[in-house]
C-alpha cells in the first residue's frame, strides 16, 4: 500500500542522505523522495559533478535541505508568490483591474 501524507522528519532525513549517496557516485535521483525543489536542484548540481563532486556542491546540498526542514525554503517561495500577485494587482492593465 502506497504511504499518503507528507513524510516525517526522519524519513525526509533518510531520502536525504539516499539521494546525496546516489547523487556523489553519479546515480539518478527518485522523483517522490518528498524534497523540495531547491534541495532537488542541489542534488542535481551535485550528480552534475560526478566524478568530481566538490565538499562546496555537498555543504550547498546539506544547506538546502536544512532549508527545507527548518521551512526558510518555503518562506522563500511563498515570498516570490507574494510579490508576484502584487504586482499583478498593482499592473493597470492586467485582467484583474478591469
Amino acid at each position: 500500500m502506497a504511504r499518503r501524507g507528507r513524510p516525517s522528519s526522519s524519513e525526509l532525513r533518510r531520502n536525504f542522505e539516499r539521494e546525496l549517496t546516489s547523487a556523489i557516485s553519479g546515480g539518478g535521483l527518485r522523483s517522490n523522495s518528498g524534497l523540495d525543489v531547491p534541495t532537488r536542484g542541489a542534488l542535481i548540481e551535485v550528480a552534475k559533478a560526478y566524478p568530481v563532486v566538490s565538499e562546496d556542491l555537498i555543504a550547498a546540498a546539506r544547506a538546502a535541505f536544512a532549508g527545507q526542514l527548518d521551512g526558510s525554503n518555503a518562506q522563500a517561495r511563498r515570498a516570490v508568490i507574494d510579490q508576484l500577485l502584487a504586482e499583478t494587482h498593482s499592473d493597470p492593465g492586467s485582467d484583474s483591474q478591469r
